[in-house]
């Protein structure tokens, strides 16, 4: 299937040209789904990262990636979905992994707020899709909640030296910021930095270059300050990045040149993808 360039549009912002690096487009129905990506282009979105949450989504992000010239997938199993991990989806993954338009293993990860799946088995599973992404020579998009110190012990495993990925939506602290930053991961930052008691969030900018930043919406989640409350769109990533720059006193242009750079050499698939 040949892959459909977006249309220009005389609204577009080309003069920010951001990407979206975490948006979950398969909670929308094929409508909502056209609608949110005309809208961000318009708004000067150029470029979507699209995560899955269970395996079986694999069907629905390959042929939204194979379609949208700017739209590419990560495949992979949430933490909340871990206990639904068999035997057959270490070799299911591994497959999955082949097809052209899918750039990352994700979204994985551990989340110890909401415990949908036993912790143990959160972190076997995550354990796996780490091994089967460092095997295909592809990134990993974390997810990770209150489980810090787990997450740490993981990662330092010899087997994950050379681990590569992005922390999405991150609001994990200064010290494990540090750490992931250490280690050559990205930083995905979201909505939350526009929320009034995110200071955790906004304080890892400090210490953290600009050139390990990302930054994302994860729709249909966590839509930024003055959105708050309504779904959330990949348009609003906008507004993240126009924060963002607030927050390092840059222009939004250049960060999003930066971001975007930052964007590819994360996820180098999306060169040859197309």
């Amino acid at each position: 299937m040949s892959r459909t360039a977006p249309a220009a549009t005389p609204n577009a912002r080309s003069d920010l040209g951001v990407i979206d690096s975490h948006c979950h487009l398969q909670t929308l129905d094929l409508d909502a789904c056209r609608r949110a990506l005309d809208d961000a282009r318009e708004s000067g979105v150029v470029g979507f990262l699209v995560p899955a949450i269970r395996l079986e989504d694999a069907d629905r992000l390959l042929e939204l990636s194979s379609r949208e010239a700017d739209v590419w997938c990560a495949l992979g199993v949430h933490p909340h979905e871990a206990r639904t991990w068999t035997e057959g989806h270490d070799q299911k993954l591994r497959d999955l992994l082949d097809e052209p338009f899918v750039v990352a293993v994700g979204e994985c990860g551990l989340d110890f707020h909401y415990d949908l799946s036993p912790r143990e088995i959160q972190i076997e599973v995550m354990r796996r899709q780490w091994e089967i992404a460092t095997e295909a020579g592809l990134p990993v998009v974390v997810h990770n909640r209150k489980s810090n110190q787990s997450m740490s012990e993981v990662l330092a495993e010899e087997r994950f030296a050379a681990l590569e990925g992005v922390f999405h939506s991150f609001a994990g602290g200064a010290s494990l910021a540090k750490d992931l930053v250490g280690r050559g991961f990205f930083l995905g930052l979201s909505g939350m930095i526009t929320f009034p008691r995110a200071d955790n969030v906004r304080e890892v900018l400090r210490t953290t270059p600009s050139s390990r930043l990302l930054v994302e919406t994860d729709t249909p989640y966590l839509a930024p300050v003055p959105h708050r409350g309504r779904p959330n769109r990949p348009k609003y990533v906008i507004e993240v990045l126009e924060r963002l720059a607030d927050e390092l006193d840059r222009s939004p242009d250049e960060l999003a040149t930066e971001t975007n750079r930052n964007f590819r050499a994360l996820f180098r698939k999306v060169e040859t993808a197309r």
